[in-house]
């Protein structure tokens, strides 16, 4: 059953071959199951590259300032409006390579849950994020609208998360009228204990769907993680990336933290 649940995500990462950016302020793979009514996290998204690419626009740089050298840290809020739903707001701050902290875009978005957990053999769920960046060194697409179909299955103690990802420039920016864009986040665990449980996380980023990056341009990363729960409603994840093609950066690290918390009676 393993073999096979490997294989079947290998498969769907194979035939994602047209993807979008990645987004280096958030190395996460969203699972089906949303906060519940009344309930919030505060998570922050941290990321550094030890090894990536000297020049802006390659590797995880999307703007003037280059990837090698950067860290990135994203602050989350998270509420969860019905058992079934939940909204979420980001600030993205970025600390590029010998200099300081500066503002790199704002983040909002939208996720669900369809039907209840188990009632389909694949569970199903839905993300709608809006990202604005007025900060071209770091990002040169001004708005972003992206959707990502959330699927889910257990075998076992193993659970895979599939992200495909499809991400249009919108409105403002030198990208408004390029086509649509379409990329991959995904995630096979082994819930081996609450506190520890490792994994495999899989990025990747192809180009445009109707014209997509040549191989060695294209980004794919692949991230050896544990996460797990900690005393006091504490959950992290954390793991090195690799990158596999001549356009990713060579290193990342990922470090993420998530409080949760019961705050419905201040809404």
């Amino acid at each position: 059953m393993t073999i096979r649940a490997i294989l079947f995500v290998a498969s769907l990462l194979l035939i994602a071959s047209d993807a979008a950016a990645v987004d280096p302020f958030e190395f996460e793979v969203y699972p089906y199951q949303t906060v519940g009514k009344g309930l919030a996290e505060f998570e922050s998204l941290n990321s550094f590259v030890p090894s990536g690419h000297r020049n802006g626009d390659a590797g995880t740089s999307s703007g003037d300032f280059a990837s090698h050298a950067m860290y990135r840290t994203a602050f989350e809020f998270t509420y969860g409006l019905t058992d079934h739903m939940e909204g979420a707001a980001y600030l993205n701050l970025a600390h590029p390579n010998a200099d300081s902290f500066q503002y790199a875009g704002s983040k909002f978005r939208l996720r669900g849950s369809l039907f209840e957990q188990g009632e389909l053999p694949v569970d199903f769920g839905w993300y709608l994020e809006l990202d604005w960046h007025r900060t071209p060194q770091f990002d040169h697409s001004q708005l972003e609208l992206e959707l990502k179909p959330i699927i889910e299955k257990d075998f076992g103690r193993f659970e895979i998360d599939l992200n495909p990802i499809f991400e249009k420039a919108i409105l403002l920016g030198p990208d408004k009228n390029k086509g649509l864009e379409f990329g991959y986040a995904a995630g096979i665990y082994y819930n081996w204990m609450r506190s520890i449980s490792p994994g495999l996380e899989f990025y990747g980023s192809i180009g445009l769907i109707d014209d997509n990056d040549p191989l060695a341009q294209q980004q794919h990363y692949i991230f050896p993680v544990v996460k797990g729960s900690l005393p006091g409603g504490i959950e992290y994840s954390l793991g090195p990336g690799i990158g596999l093609t001549r356009g990713s950066d060579r290193i990342i690290t990922k470090f993420n933290l998530e409080l949760e918390h019961f705050i419905g009676s201040l809404f």
